[in-house]
């Protein structure tokens, strides 16, 4: 088995061309998997406490600082503006429009989420109808659904990503600095007036801002060690007064304990969090670079990348199907209490277990990542943009409150996203055959 695993990771390194940046794809993986372990450990489970989605940052506030290290979403939008910047060009070489380029992205980031919105719409329909409680249908779905706030984010940077890499040609590093300033404005309103939803621009602006360092990535603004230092030092600085200072809270992750989150809504922190972390991984690109020369861990590589939308959105489904197994047959010896030396000494077998779940949903659901080549004719512009905004929509209320109220399903949200994709254009829909007598 090893000498054939071997064998292929030989022929997949030989098949890849030497343009490619294979940095790109492995912190693009390395981050998502830093972000299911994070999640799998976050999220305590027990016999007694049930399932507390911010156990661990509640119970253990010296875990706070850790969270600047193991909140790497970040990362995932440097790699996404590198990608985004790179298929734009790419794009308009080819005299491929924006409105068909939009499509594409959103059929690669949208069709693995209708197996989960209908499992999970068919979950709760089946244990309200089998009177379960509905605060805890609400709980279990919010808590599975809570990586689709993530791609409500991205989708989003993704519809101004094209008008944003015009910004970065013109205007260069103003267009970030710019970008930044008004998001700490908008933190600054909402912070003061106590106004979450005063906040909710910051998921745009944040993220759209920090997703150009992406851009000056692939332009090789970015290249010399002097320049990552420095982008690192602005980064932990400005990051270090606004904690300091206050009023942003330690963890980058919400933590149930914090007046402010820095992550929900996305606060100006979050962007000085990423350029520190962007400067140290640009630093080592070098040598992580002869590292992927290696064609086992390269294969790896190219293997959680096919299905890393499948391995994230269903890594927490795994978690609450798991929890509620174990706590509806009382099995206390599986659930140690939080914290103990016990519950750490089995965190590496509770994920294990999680992997292997979630391998089985990424083999039966992966599918929706290998999606047919798309053939039609661009689009009015306006239906990509119409469709990514009902995804958004949906996604963004569905990880803050899941898909069930007291009164029972509430049917848009799901429906929304789902809808959204199909009379707008993004699912390819069967043609018809004609056919001649």
């Amino acid at each position: 088995m090893l000498r054939s695993y071997m064998a292929q990771a030989r022929k997949i390194d030989a098949a890849t061309p030497d343009s490619r940046n294979r940095e790109v794809d492995f912190l693009r993986a390395a981050a998502i998997t830093v972000v299911v372990l994070g999640h799998w450990t976050i999220i305590a489970v027990s016999s007694t406490g049930g399932i507390e989605p911010h156990g661990l940052l509640d119970e253990a506030r010296w875990t706070h600082p850790l969270s600047w290290v193991f909140q790497v979403m970040p990362i995932f939008f440097l790699v996404g503006g590198y990608s985004n910047a790179l298929s734009w060009r790419s794009a308009r070489r080819k005299n491929v429009g924006y409105a068909e380029w939009l499509r594409a992205r959103l059929r690669r980031l949208g069709l693995p989420l209708i197996p989960l919105l209908l499992v999970w719409l068919l979950t709760c329909i089946i244990a309200l109808s089998f009177g379960a409680e509905p605060a805890a249908v609400q709980l279990a779905s919010q808590m599975a659904l809570v990586p689709t706030w993530f791609l409500a984010a991205y989708l989003l940077v993704a519809i101004v990503a094209p008008p944003c890499l015009v910004l970065w040609e013109n205007w260069g590093w103003w267009s970030i600095v710019l970008g930044i300033a008004a998001a700490g404005i908008i933190d600054v309103i909402s912070i003061t007036t106590g106004n979450i939803l005063a906040g909710y621009p910051n998921y745009l602006l944040v993220w759209a801002s920090f997703h150009q360092f992406g851009y000056a990535w692939l332009d090789g603004r970015l290249s010399s060690l002097k320049r990552c230092l420095l982008l690192f030092a602005i980064g932990a600085l400005e990051l270090g007064l606004l904690v300091g200072l206050g009023p942003y809270p330690v963890s980058m992750i919400t933590a149930g304990t914090d007046a402010i989150s820095n992550s929900a809504p996305t606060r100006v922190t979050m962007a000085f969090l990423g350029m520190a972390q962007a400067g140290i991984v640009l630093m080592l690109q070098r040598p992580l670079a002869a590292l992927l020369r290696s064609p086992g861990l390269w294969m790896l590589t190219v293997l959680v990348n096919q299905r890393i939308m499948t391995w994230f959105l269903w890594h927490l489904t795994a978690l609450t199907a798991l929890a509620h197994v174990l706590l509806a047959l009382d099995a206390e010896a599986l659930l140690p209490t939080p914290l103990t030396g016990v519950w750490w000494l089995t965190r590496p077998l509770w994920c294990l277990a999680l992997l292997a779940i979630t391998g089985i949903l990424v083999v039966i659901f992966g599918r929706f990542e290998s999606a047919q080549s798309d053939d039609r004719p661009a689009p009015p512009v306006w239906m990509p943009i119409l469709a990514a905004a009902a995804i958004c929509a949906g996604l963004a209320i569905m990880a803050d409150v899941g898909m069930v109220n007291a009164s029972g399903v509430t049917w848009i949200w799901p429906l929304l996203p789902l809808v959204g994709m199909i009379v707008f254009g993004v699912v390819k829909l069967p043609r018809r055959r004609s056919y001649r007598d």
